[in-house]
């Protein structure tokens, strides 16, 4: 009837319509790693090339989808022309283009993996994103490059976001030469969020690397970041490291009074991890709407869980499986899927706080 009543009012005074309050949609997932039996499978299909085609065509719709999408990129891209899996990593340029191709945005290269291959892989793959036109945050060539780099600030459908990516270290190998690594301080993160704000972002992220590996519940040095954090006024945090899912919750900021999400790990997005716990992840859609009084808000959060399929004869590739898509799952890896999902849904069932299943 409201709609009547003004369509009427419209077609006698000819008055428009007020638009609808744009939104947007985030999407994260966690660690694209890259183990020695990805890169012998990606050479074998490729021959003289790494191919990863097939590995994300599943997903792509899920990424693409969003109007941002986020990953965790967990190995240098090193140049070759030798590459290495555990413990060291190096990968292709060709990895990341394939996930740039299904459909990621931001490549957040602060991890513990990020030195592997030293100093000049680390810069390296910086070029190397740079040269395929994808956004990226957490290391810099040197302390100039981070101060110009920092705060990255990116204009998704008029809401101004401000993106952070830490790491709580690296493997024990230290930077040289100057090179960068955004770690975990609590110094340089508050003031870094406060330069963030001051610049203009309307919602701040923070994506950071934490935890301990393979541990099913965030621990207490993770809920302490977390509320320093939302006392920084963040909006997001968004964690990974564990290569296991962990729960995700709507904390609310009761000194700002809004919201702020905390996803302690999204576990692994692809890899040839074999325990079943790491044999896949969770992506998390954020929707990011404005409020009556302008401001940005968090409207909704949803989770799904996905598989990492390992090769299955043929040509087939590794591959990233939707659990709706479960059927597309190779037979003799079901029970894999199923230990993998069942555990992770329950962690999800029991502990999550306002974040529910697609």
């Amino acid at each position: 009837m409201l709609t009547f009543i003004f369509s009427l009012i419209s077609f006698i005074t000819g008055a428009t319509a007020p638009a609808a309050a744009p939104g947007v949609d985030l999407l994260f997932v966690g660690d694209a790693m890259q183990h020695q039996a990805q890169l012998d499978r990606a050479i074998e299909i490729g021959g003289d090339h790494y191919d990863y085609s097939g590995c994300f065509d599943l997903i792509a719709p899920d990424i693409t989808a969003a109007d941002y999408a986020v990953v965790n990129l967990e190995v240098p891209l090193g140049g070759g022309p030798r590459y290495s899996g555990y413990p060291c990593f190096s990968a292709p340029d060709s990895y990341a283009v394939a996930l740039k191709e299904a459909g990621f945005d931001l490549f957040l290269t602060a991890n513990n993996h990020c030195l592997d291959s030293g100093d000049r892989a680390a810069r390296r793959t910086l070029s190397a994103l740079d040269s395929i036109g994808v956004d990226h945050i957490g290391t810099y060539s040197d302390n100039e490059h981070r101060k110009q780099q920092v705060p990255f600030i990116k204009d998704i459908r008029g809401i101004k976001f401000g993106f952070l990516n830490y790491t709580y270290g690296t493997n024990g190998i230290e930077p040289r030469d100057g090179m960068e690594v955004a770690l975990i301080d609590r110094q340089r993160m508050a003031d870094e969020i406060q330069k963030t704000r001051l610049a203009g972002a309307e919602m701040i992220i923070v994506t950071i690397h934490w935890g301990v590996e393979y541990v099913l519940l965030e621990n207490s040095n993770q809920r302490d970041i977390a509320q320093f954090l939302i006392d920084q006024d963040v909006d997001m945090i968004i964690g990974s490291h564990p290569h296991v899912i962990q729960p995700m919750k709507v904390i609310r900021n009761e000194k700002t009074d809004k919201d702020v999400l905390v996803v302690y790990s999204l576990g692994n997005f692809i890899s040839n991890m074999k325990t079943g716990d790491t044999r896949g992840g969770a992506l998390v859609n954020v929707r990011v709407e404005r409020a009556d009084d302008g401001k940005p808000v968090i409207k909704n959060v949803t989770y799904d869980t996905f598989f990492a399929a390992k090769p299955a004869g043929g040509s087939s590739n590794f591959r990233v499986i939707p659990s709706r898509l479960a059927d597309s799952i190779p037979t003799g890896q079901k029970n894999h899927w199923m230990i993998f999902d069942r555990s992770a849904r329950k962690i999800f069932s029991t502990h999550n706080v306002g974040v529910s299943p697609r």
